[in-house]
């Protein structure tokens, strides 16, 4: 089957799709208006089109359409409803999947009426729909409730890559205990909440001295709200045990979640949680806000711990718990590694979408 994927080729999801379905037999046409920044598997054919920002959405149409007349895929599938989903509909191409990713749903249309009318139009002009998550796949009926069917293509981790640390190889320090995340600095993402619930766990006098001295908060990731969590933690008095590491490649990843004896993710609104199954994948257990997908990856008391959003208290002592509990943290790392290679195995994501595939194009 030849297959069009419409998405930005700067983000390393869409990559790992198309390089994903290529190396599973699928002839991958990769349009995007955001050129590469890396080299991509040879088996991927990459078509750079000539128009840039919101306004190529739009200008593209028309070299959009020559392509898909050279090409002749089977099956377009646009990522990112609001702006190649828009590509897709001008371009006017059938049959078109339409994987949404999170902002595209959450965001997107709470700009203006116009925004919400515009992205509700091309959700009905799909013939398909994907969504990484269940609450994503909600939102999109709760947009337009007439659609009935929402398929669950979960993303997914390479468990080669992502895997549990050899003993005493990441961090020799055997006393030393680390929690962490792997996320963009931004207020969405609850990094402040991480912090001060960090700064009240190894404050709590249920904290041995000596354990409270040893914990680090790692803090991987860059963006907007980096300076103000910086004056954050040293306001907490918790600036000597937080450290900013700044953003970190892709490829360079599994070594951070290996380091960590904790994940947490205490997001505000989260429309999957990739870094999580990544994290539960390297045997690290979590912990998670209830927002979004959050909940659908983390299996309460078995693979990680739950807590409500934004509830400071509530992160401080599952925080406590997980630092206190030397067997919980390996019951549930061993569980959310079982987990994953039972649900977001890399293979089992790309059978899933292929499947879709081969729905639509058998129904067109």
């Amino acid at each position: 089957m030849k297959v069009a994927i419409l998405a930005p080729a700067t983000s390393i999801h869409a990559i790992r799709w198309a390089e994903g379905l290529a190396a599973a037999g699928f002839e991958i046409v990769l349009a995007t208006q955001h050129p590469p920044k890396q080299d991509l598997d040879p088996r991927v054919r990459l078509e750079v089109l000539p128009h840039r920002g919101t306004p190529g959405y739009f200008l593209n149409a028309r070299p959009l359409r020559a392509i898909l007349r050279r090409t002749t895929p089977d099956l377009v599938n646009a990522h990112y409803a609001s702006g190649y989903g828009t590509l897709a509909r001008l371009a006017g191409h059938r049959p078109m999947l339409l994987s949404v990713w999170g902002s595209d749903v959450f965001d997107f249309p709470g700009r203006s009426p116009l925004h919400r009318w515009w992205l509700r139009r091309t959700l009905r002009w799909a013939d398909g729909i994907a969504s990484t998550s269940k609450a994503m796949a909600q939102e999109v009926r709760r947009l337009v409730p007439e659609i009935a069917e929402v398929a669950i293509t979960p993303f997914g981790v390479d468990t080669n890559l992502f895997r549990p640390r050899i003993a005493e190889t990441i961090d020799p320090d055997p006393q030393r205990l680390v929690v962490g995340t792997v996320k963009t600095m931004a207020h969405v993402y609850g990094i402040d909440i991480l912090i001060r619930a960090f700064a009240a766990a190894v404050s709590d006098p249920a904290m041995p001295p000596a354990m409270a001295n040893a914990t680090l908060l790692r803090l991987a990731g860059d963006g907007p709200e980096l300076p103000a969590y910086r004056r954050l933690a040293a306001r907490l008095g918790v600036e000597d045990k937080v450290e900013f590491i700044g953003s970190v490649p892709h490829a360079s990843v599994p070594r951070v979640l290996q380091g960590l004896d904790v994940y947490a993710a205490l997001s505000r609104r989260e429309s999957f949680g990739v870094a999580v199954i990544e994290a539960s994948a390297c045997g690290v257990p979590a912990i998670v806000s209830d927002a979004g997908g959050l909940p659908e990856v983390v299996s309460p008391d078995e693979t990680g711990l739950v807590v409500p959003r934004e509830d400071v208290s509530a992160a401080a002592t599952a925080i406590r718990r997980m630092l206190l509990d030397a067997d919980l943290r390996s019951r549930l790392g061993k569980a959310g590694r079982r987990r994953v290679e039972s649900l977001y195995a890399w293979d089992r994501s790309i059978e899933t979408m292929a499947a879709v595939y081969a729905q639509m194009v058998e129904h067109r």
